[in-house]
């Protein structure tokens, strides 16, 4: 005999409200308190679920509850698709009363790439396009941001998602500084010269001060201690202290081309190290066919590699 086959017209929401909130907090009793309904309601709506599925989803143990492996199946299933209506409305909410062709678009950058990259070039996207209303966040850290963006760019290693990432360049890094600084020091060794001056660090979210100083010393094999000098929030303060001849920044060659090629800024060593980490730009599979979008990932993708920002283009 065939297995009934589930189609939206039997699916429970309140069941898989109650769901999601239990298994998101592995209680009742929070999850209860998440959608401020009782324990027992709560219970029975999982029951529910659980028969109609014909599956146990949770464990029910003395020391607390335990997803199913049928749960930790649709768990994620139901985050996404609670997401993904959360967003929708929200932007039905946010375009309301503008006109017939306005949109809104939520994107993220780090801060030293919108700086560097995004804000000279968003002027003539929005000159293109005036009925794209852009809101920019910009964070410090690497990998995904918590607010939920319709796109991002995003500083970080090469992951394994479900996510489509396209990769706008990987990061080579160098030592630099203001001309008169190399001038001053030049014939040193870089151990020396890193030695003889102070370190300009970028803070990164949740990662120890210094830690890009000291992953480059230990690539290179160097002797220097790297836990002094200033620390800034972003990769540019940190370069626009280094032209003011106050350090040595450890920078993205790449990012930072247009004050090289200027001679306000100097690389007085050929020793650039890929760090692993790279510039992605990140969105949600489902929303390839959301045109505004797609307009601008493909925007974004070619204004980099029409400015050289390509992976071994410097």
């Amino acid at each position: 005999m065939a297995k009934p086959i589930i189609n939206r017209s039997w699916i429970p929401l309140n069941a898989l409200r109650a769901f999601e909130a239990v298994g998101r907090h592995l209680s009742f009793t929070a999850g209860g308190q998440a959608l401020n309904v009782s324990q027992s309601a709560l219970s029975r709506h999982v029951q529910t679920l659980e028969t109609l599925l014909g599956t146990p989803l949770l464990i029910r143990r003395p020391h607390g509850l335990e997803l199913t492996a049928a749960g930790q199946a649709l768990l994620p299933a139901i985050n996404r698709s609670f997401d993904a209506i959360e967003r929708e409305m929200n932007a039905i909410i946010r375009n309301r009363g503008r006109g017939p062709h306005q949109r809104n678009l939520r994107v993220h950058m780090p801060p030293s790439f919108l700086q560097q990259i995004a804000i000279p070039a968003l002027k003539y996207f929005h000159r293109e396009y005036p009925d794209i209303l852009i809101d920019v966040t910009s964070t410090n850290g690497t990998g995904m941001p918590d607010d939920e963006p319709d796109i991002a760019v995003v500083y970080d290693r090469p992951q394994v998602s479900q996510t489509i990432s396209d990769l706008l360049w990987m990061i080579n890094v160098a030592p630099v500084c203001a001309p008169e600084i190399a001038t001053a020091h030049q014939g040193k060794p870089l151990e020396r010269f890193l030695r003889d001056n102070e370190l300009l660090h970028v803070k990164l979210e949740g990662q120890a001060r210094g830690v890009m100083w000291a992953n480059y010393v230990r690539h290179l094999g160097l002797d220097v201690a790297t836990d002094r000098g200033l620390a800034f929030d972003t990769a540019s303060y940190a370069v626009t202290c280094a032209m003011s001849g106050a350090g040595i920044a450890l920078t993205d060659i790449t990012l930072f081309a247009p004050e090289l090629a200027s001679g306000r800024l100097v690389m007085p060593y050929d020793a650039i190290i890929d760090e692993g980490y790279g510039y992605f730009l990140i969105l949600r599979p489902e929303d390839m066919a959301d045109p505004v979008i797609a307009l601008f990932r493909s925007w974004m993708i070619e204004h980099c590699a029409r400015a050289g920002h390509r992976p071994g283009n410097l």
